[in-house]
């Protein structure tokens, strides 16, 4: 067996960039202990990186007519501020 779910750090930002390994299939990004994170099912067995720009919109802020693949909701400041993760093609 060569998947593995691997766990990513972002930043809560517009865009940013993540090198990860090729054909990674994001699964959901949360807050854990006042962190943002994503997980992504990972062959391990693959040495190819690839990289994914991931955008972040705030509920209520306007966003480009190609908003990306939405990956996941999550929320900050007690469920004041909600955010959703997208990727988007580099």
């Amino acid at each position: 067996m060569s998947n593995v779910i691997w766990k990513f750090g972002l930043e809560v930002t517009d865009t940013q960039i993540l090198k990860m390994p090729l054909g990674a299939k994001f699964l959901d990004a949360q807050m854990q202990n006042g962190n943002l994170q994503l997980w992504a099912l990972c062959n391990n067995a693959l040495v190819t990186v690839a990289e994914r720009k991931i955008a972040i919109y705030g509920t209520g802020n306007p966003m480009p007519d190609d908003c990306g693949e939405y990956i996941a909701t999550f929320q900050m400041a007690n469920g004041s501020l909600v955010f959703h993760v997208f990727e988007i093609s580099i």
